[in-house]
C-alpha cells in the first residue's frame, strides 16, 4: 500500500466530526467540523486534534488526534506516518 496523500471526498468530509469535539456543548450546534490540511490531514479547530489520512482512510482515534495536537499544521508530516 502506498502512503501518498490521497485527500478525501468533499461529501465525506462534510459529515465527519472530531470524536473529541463532537461532545463539546460550548462550540455551537455542530461542533467538531474538520478541515483538510496538506491533502492528508483532518484538523479540528474546536479541539485542536489532528488526524492523518493513511491510504485514503481517516485515522480518527482519539489517541491519534491527541498525539498530533501540539504539532503546528505547517510541521505535520506529508505523507503522514502509518503508525
Amino acid at each position: 500500500m502506498s502512503n501518498k496523500p490521497t485527500g478525501i471526498a468533499p461529501d465525506f468530509l462534510a459529515i465527519l466530526r472530531c470524536p473529541v469535539a463532537v461532545h463539546y456543548q460550548d462550540k455551537g450546534n455542530d461542533p467538531g467540523k474538520l478541515r483538510l490540511v496538506h491533502g492528508c490531514w483532518l484538523v479540528c479547530d474546536d479541539s485542536g486534534c489532528k488526524y492523518p489520512i493513511v491510504d485514503g482512510i481517516p485515522r480518527m482515534l482519539v489517541e491519534i488526534g491527541e498525539k498530533y495536537k501540539a504539532i503546528p499544521e505547517t510541521e505535520l508530516p506529508v505523507p503522514p506516518p502509518a503508525d
